[in-house]
């Protein structure tokens, strides 16, 4: 199936303990059906300090379920992700307004 959601692509989620936080999608595990999401799903993690980092108490974002998010349209509002043929390329485009996501 195609990838409706890509790295770099702003989303908001949909639910949660984070519902309605926005964010920009840093990589995708396609197989799991999980996003890592700046500043969302944050989890402490307590780490040993090592000479290159400070050890600690580091917040660190957590896999999201792809699911739980949606792309954000050109007007900042949480849209569908739909598919047509431009020429000869498949390119995605938001339900709501119609323009092409990716150009």
């Amino acid at each position: 199936m195609a990838a409706k959601l890509k790295k770099g692509d702003k989303v908001t989620v949909l639910t949660g303990k984070d519902k309605g936080k926005e964010g920009v999608i840093t990589s995708i595990d396609p197989k799991a059906g999980k996003a890592l999401v700046d500043g969302v799903n944050m989890a402490i993690r307590h780490t040993k300090q090592t000479q290159t980092s400070q050890g600690g108490r580091i917040p660190k974002a957590m896999p999201i379920q792809l699911s739980n998010l949606a792309i954000l349209d050109k007007n900042g509002k949480a849209t569908r992700v739909g598919f047509k043929i431009e020429g000869d390329k498949k390119v995605r485009y938001a339900k709501t307004t119609g323009d092409v996501i990716d150009a």
